[in-house]
């Protein structure tokens, strides 16, 4: 299986054109149906003061001003020109595993890029907390135009497994723990993981994450993790540390230990009001994302 290079990341930009991360969530979820999701909406700025005429919102009160002019003041804001949006990206050992096309580490570091251009090409400014290991973080300060790209490709091909390994399942939370006190309210978050360390001892931390973000979740899958071993032997784990496994025997388990998976992200979609895109190493990215992510024409 080919992994990406620089040269495949960079003709990304080409396919992220006319594609928007603006609408108020993507076009469909494409896994476990569509559900309700509250839009934060981009960040504020505050612009003035000015008196307070009937119809303004009484929460925008400035009451500083207020007492020292005597009668009663209100803020104003306009909105954000640029939106900081931030990749929350899982590349640990674990994910250097494909049965298809491609290994799910390539897909997630094929879906990180496209992203990533699809906002800058938006106008906004990008950033990315990446995790290759257990304590291994690498975090890049949202960035505008191709300069806040560029750096993001070479981190995502560093970053990348280049050899199995062993799984490091709570990287990506670690991560979250890194980005959580980074972002700021209107932010855009994109996390792109198999979720496959997923902990309701975590639940909270992503609570927190979505109450004032708009956040989506890139679900990287692979089609033996759902479907198990056909029958037959076959050798599974690491180099040195191989065994035998009977397809026929361990597919119920395996099967199971999906299922409890699925239901475990489908539990962090519903508990953060954050739609799911599921992505297969079957797919070229930019096929699947391509009817996902195109700007709205009108309202919604």
């Amino acid at each position: 299986m080919i992994v990406p290079d620089l040269g495949e990341l960079l003709a990304l930009r080409g396919a992220a054109h006319g594609l928007s991360l603006r609408g108020r969530r993507t076009a469909r979820a494409t896994l476990l149906g569509a559900h309700t999701s509250v839009q934060r909406g981009r960040g504020l700025e505050f612009q003035e003061v000015r008196p307070y005429v009937p119809g303004d919102d009484p929460r925008n009160i400035d009451w500083r001003v207020t007492a020292r002019r005597g009668r009663p003041h209100t803020k104003l804001f306009r909105e954000e020109r640029e939106q900081p949006v931030w990749l929350l990206v899982d590349l640990q050992p674990g994910l250097f595993f494909g049965s298809r096309r491609q290994l799910k580490s390539a897909l997630v570091v094929r879906t990180a890029a496209l992203l990533a251009w699809v906002a800058s090409l938006g106008g906004d400014r990008v950033g990315a907390v990446i995790a290759h290991g257990p304590a291994q973080i690498r975090i890049l300060p949202p960035r505008g135009r191709e300069t806040g790209v560029l750096p993001l490709l070479d981190a995502l091909l560093q970053s990348q497994p280049k050899a199995p390994g062993q799984p490091s399942p709570l990287a990506l939370e670690e991560a979250l723990r890194a980005l959580l006190p980074l972002v700021r309210p209107g932010s855009q978050i994109l996390a792109v993981s198999d979720f496959a360390g997923l902990r309701e001892e975590a639940d909270s931390l992503w609570t927190a994450l979505a109450a004032h973000t708009d956040l989506r979740l890139f679900w990287v899958t692979d089609p033996l993790e759902e479907a198990g071993l056909p029958n037959g032997r076959f050798r599974a784990g690491l180099p040195g540390r191989l065994r035998i496994l009977e397809g026929a025997r361990v597919r119920e388990r395996w099967q199971q230990a999906w299922r409890e998976r699925e239901a475990r992200i489908a539990s962090l979609s519903q508990g953060s009001a954050a739609p799911i895109v599921r992505l297969d190493t079957r797919e070229a990215v930019e096929q699947v994302l391509r009817p996902l992510l195109r700007p709205r024409l009108s309202a919604a």
